[in-house]
């Protein structure tokens, strides 16, 4: 799978960062939400489009525009 989208919350402690990732293979869309870096927490839910990915992920970080749209 590859990213489509990453967004992070832009604090840059281990135990602060958040991170909100969409992915998908061309068929499939997955959007995982990342705690406290790589070395951290996550959770992964698959999604049925694009459109409801996009959807997930924005939930996800609690609809908050400051939150920074990395590119890939």
């Amino acid at each position: 799978m590859r990213v489509e989208r990453h967004w992070w919350n832009g604090n840059r402690s281990l135990g602060g960062r958040r991170d909100v990732y969409i992915r998908t293979d061309g068929q499939r869309w997955e959007v995982e939400a990342q705690a406290g870096g790589v070395t951290g927490r996550s959770k992964v839910q698959q999604c049925p489009s694009q459109s409801s990915a996009e959807i997930l992920a924005n939930a996800w970080r609690g609809g908050r525009p400051e939150w920074r749209e990395l590119t890939t």
